[in-house]
């Protein structure tokens, strides 16, 4: 592992509470952009009829909800593109529904209880949303924002450059050479072993105090902006250190974070939501159902571990 890959990302969020909340999000999807010469697609009436199946309307409307459920695999498409693998799909799946219908596959138990957690599950979801909804309010979120931020503590950043070589020895010659006025970003590109900073010059970027191994932040904390360090020892080798500003880590503005607070106000609400009908219910677990005991093995464990690799 380098140096640079083991640093500890500042996250982007208000505080360490709010932050540690956040980390449990799920990350958004990474999407390609459209090309830029796509042509965007019209916005169309839920009711408007797209294509009939066997005399089966598929409308908008219908195209629209499956998108929701195909979103995974058209993420990297355009509009049109989107609209219309999503009508495909419909009337692909209209298709095999009547053929699995004519073969009575929906008349079986395993069918009709699969059937009833989707739907389950689909009422859920719908709860769920609305209560996302609800919870989303402007006051809300800048009441949120602005007591978090009041709560923050001041916190010191250096930003600091490194040269980073595996002995003492060629820690000093970057030494005698920054000595004779040679440009330490220079020396950086050329002698640096740290892939994740020489090609910026040995450039880390802001950080705080504990976002990086002790030995070189007590260093790069003791240095005055414009110095450079003696070669400092660390488990990755001899670090030369310059340090090219020092600051009281700004509090980032209230758009800049509008989305970590929009996604721990969404999943508070909806966590009390679930807690609350928990509480108001009468939920039993069989001797059948009830979790094991933290020592007792799950069944079929032993033998799995005990198969040939």
């Amino acid at each position: 592992m380098t140096f640079s890959a083991l640093r500890t990302r500042r996250a982007q969020a208000l505080g360490a509470a709010l932050a540690l909340t956040l980390a449990a999000a799920t990350p958004a999807l990474c999407q390609t952009p459209p090309a830029a010469d796509a042509k965007e697609a019209p916005k169309q009436d839920p009711s408007t009829v797209l294509a009939k199946v066997d005399g089966v309307e598929i409308t908008a409307g219908d195209v629209a909800v499956a998108s929701e459920d195909l979103e995974q695999s058209m993420s990297s498409m355009t509009e049109p593109q989107r609209r219309d693998y999503a009508l495909n799909y419909l009337i692909d799946l209209k298709l095999a529904a009547r053929a699995a219908e004519k073969e009575k596959l929906g008349d079986t138990d395993e069918f009709k209880k699969r059937l009833a957690y989707l739907k389950d599950r689909a009422l859920m979801e719908e709860l769920l949303q609305r209560e996302a909804k609800a919870a989303v309010t402007d006051e809300r979120l800048h009441k949120l924002y602005d007591e978090t931020a009041k709560n923050l503590k001041p916190e010191e950043e250096v930003h600091a450059r490194h040269i980073l070589v595996k002995t003492e020895d060629e820690a000093k010659k970057v030494e005698e050479r920054l000595s004779k006025g040679e440009d330490f970003a220079k020396i950086a590109n050329e002698v640096s072993i740290d892939p994740g900073s020489a090609k910026q010059g040995g450039d880390l970027g802001f950080f705080a105090r504990g976002q990086m191994v002790p030995a070189f932040e007590e260093a790069a904390f003791k240095l005055e902006p414009g110095k450079v360090s003696a070669p400092v020892k660390t488990q990755f080798g001899y670090h030369v250190i310059k340090v090219d500003e020092k600051r009281t880590r700004p509090i980032p503005a209230f758009e800049q974070v509008r989305p970590q607070i929009e996604n721990y106000v969404v999943r508070t609400a909806q966590q009390d939501l679930v807690l609350k009908l928990r509480n108001d219910a009468n939920v039993e677990r069989t001797d059948a159902g009830k979790p094991l005991a933290p020592s007792e093995p799950v069944p079929g464990a032993q033998q799995q571990d005990a198969a040939p690799k």
